[in-house]
Parts: structure tokens; C-alpha cells; sequence
């Protein structure tokens, strides 16, 4: 398979060019659905390797109007490695006819794009990410989420999608567990979701850090950010959006999803932050924590519901539901 990309030429890789330092080429994959997968080729970059990109097989509201990630069994159009991971084009579509973002993302980068699905839980997502990690010709697996989420507690007063990214970080740390496919967490465009803020975020990596997590961080690639938004144009993605204005000094505060929620830019926005899976998830990731060892996605969703948080699944199950 060729690759679907290379850091940058001239760019600034220096300092992330040691996470992952034994791998020659990365499976990166975007952690929290939607548009992540344009997160992923914003933390790829910075590499300095060849790389493929990830995603999951969960589009959002309004795109797909099924609550969810799609199953690798319901998918069109796509080459299934494994009951949780497969290679989508640009013709894969969900039961619906609906377009994933990284079907859009393999037409415009023209090469296949790895799909995720997170619903058998994580212990077998991270079997899925070793099968496309192996189909694909990588060494090691990126996680990326956008915003910074994946590191919440489960108490902030914002937080809003905590169950995918939980989930796939999870599996990062089935995949730690079992070694011979390194793994590492990266987090691009802090606060550019609306949910945690940039403080909650650099708060946050400080805890991880305080538990030996931090890698490297640095400002995303000046020479990338034209390719970056090249496939935002393909992929609608408001957050990773924000993250690139933030790269190109955009600051202070603008609404975002209709209204219903402020981001506030920053240079922090602008950057991507790596972690080790170990130090997210012994500092401040409970939530990964958490659901380890649930056995499918909905086993995880039910032990937030739990603890009172609302995820991203209950919120699409509300949506539609209200509008039946």
C-alpha cells in the first residue's frame, strides 16, 4: 500500500520526532469520530515518517441520522481486516448511503483511510488497530483526539463526547499491555471543541506529565496547514478548523455548533501535545480508566451513565428520539 503522506518538508517535526521513536511508519488515527481524522493528519505531520490515516465509524448527527458507530458488518464499499477495523475509499457509506469523513478523506488524499469501530469494546478495538496497523505496513499507532477530552475526569462542567475517546484510549492501553506495536496519544487543538477549556486542557497534560507521560509538544507545521485545510474543505470539521486558525494566530473567542458553544483561541490551540497512553490514563484520564475492561461499547456507555455523565451516544439516542 502506498503511503498516504510524509511530514511536511522544512516543517517542525524536531520535537515530535521521538514519539514513537522505533517506528517507521504510523497508523495515526483521529479517537473521537467525526472529523477527528483531520486531527490525525495535523499530529502526522509532525512526525517525520510516513504515515496512514484513521478514523472511527462513528459520523455525527446530522450527517448520519443513525446514533452511533456503524459496525464493520454494516459497511458498504469496504474492505473488512477485522471485526473492528476496515480500509475505507472514497465509496464507503454507511447502510444509509451516507459518507464517512474518511471516505472523503481518501478521495481527497487519494489513498485508502483506515476505519475504527469502536462498538465490540476496548479490548478488541485495540485487536482491530493491530490488524489495520498490520494491513497498512505501520509500526505504530497514533491515537489523536481534538480538543482535548480524551484527558477529562468526567466532571467538567463542558464535556460532551467522552465515550469514544475513552474507548479508543482504553484500547491503546490493551495494546500497551500486550507490546510489540507501540503506541502513543497525541492531542491536537486544545479547548477547540467547546468542551474541556485550555486551562482544563493544560491542566490536564500537566497531570499527565506529573505521571511521566509528556513527549514532546509543538506548534503544528506552518508548511502543512494548506494541506490541512485543503481537507477540511472535504471534511466538514469545525474543531480541527479552529485548531488550524489557531496555528495561524487567530485569538479569542468565537461561537461554535450553532451557537451553542464559545471556544476560546489560543496559541495552545495551535499545537498538538503527545502522551504516553501509560501517563494519560495513570493521571487524569479516569474515564479511560473506567471502561478498560467493558466488554462493548455499550457496556462503557452504561458505566458513565453511572457516574452521571452524559456521552455522545446517550445525546444522539435524545436527539432522535425527540425527534420522532
Amino acid at each position: 500500500m502506498s503511503s498516504v503522506g510524509r511530514a511536511v518538508p522544512g516543517g517542525a517535526a524536531g520535537a515530535a520526532s521521538q514519539v514513537l521513536p522505533t517506528a517507521t511508519r504510523v497508523l495515526a488515527v483521529g479517537i473521537g469520530g467525526g472529523g477527528d481524522v483531520v486531527g490525525a493528519l495535523a499530529a502526522a505531520q509532525l512526525l517525520g515518517r510516513p504515515f496512514v490515516l484513521g478514523g472511527l465509524t462513528w459520523e455525527r448527527l446530522p450527517f448520519d441520522p443513525v446514533p452511533g458507530p456503524r459496525r464493520t458488518d454494516e459497511l458498504r464499499d469496504a474492505e473488512v481486516l477485522h471485526p473492528a477495523a476496515a480500509l475505507a475509499g472514497p465509496d464507503t457509506r454507511t447502510p444509509g448511503d451516507v459518507p464517512f469523513g474518511e471516505s472523503r478523506a481518501a478521495a481527497q488524499l487519494g489513498a485508502p483511510v483506515v476505519l475504527i469501530d469502536p462498538n465490540p469494546g476496548p479490548a478488541v478495538t485495540a485487536e482491530g488497530l493491530a490488524a489495520a496497523a498490520a494491513r497498512t505496513g505501520c509500526d505504530g499507532v497514533l491515537l489523536v483526539d481534538v480538543g482535548g477530552d480524551v484527558l477529562a475526569h468526567g466532571d467538567e462542567a463542558g464535556l460532551g463526547s467522552p465515550l469514544a475517546d475513552a474507548v479508543l484510549l482504553a484500547a491503546g492501553a490493551h495494546l500497551d499491555a500486550r507490546g510489540g506495536l507501540p503506541v502513543a496519544l497525541a492531542v491536537v487543538g486544545a479547548g477547540c471543541d467547546g468542551e474541556l477549556t485550555p486551562d482544563e486542557v493544560a491542566a490536564r497534560v500537566a497531570e499527565a506529565e506529573a505521571h511521566g507521560g509528556l513527549l514532546a509538544r509543538a506548534p503544528l507545521d506552518p508548511a502543512g496547514l494548506d494541506a490541512l485545510e485543503r481537507l477540511i474543505e472535504a471534511v466538514p470539521t469545525e474543531a480541527s478548523a479552529l485548531a488550524v486558525a489557531c496555528a495561524r494566530g487567530a485569538r479569542g473567542p468565537v461561537a461554535i455548533r450553532d451557537g451553542r458553544r464559545t471556544v476560546e483561541r489560543t496559541a495552545l490551540g495551535g499545537e498538538a501535545v503527545f502522551l504516553t497512553v501509560a501517563g494519560a490514563i495513570a493521571g487524569p484520564s479516569r474515564l479511560a480508566a473506567l471502561v478498560r475492561d467493558a466488554g462493548s461499547l455499550e457496556a462503557a456507555e452504561e458505566r458513565l451513565a453511572d457516574r452521571g455523565i452524559v456521552s455522545e451516544l446517550a445525546w444522539e439516542r435524545a436527539q432522535v428520539a425527540g425527534s420522532a
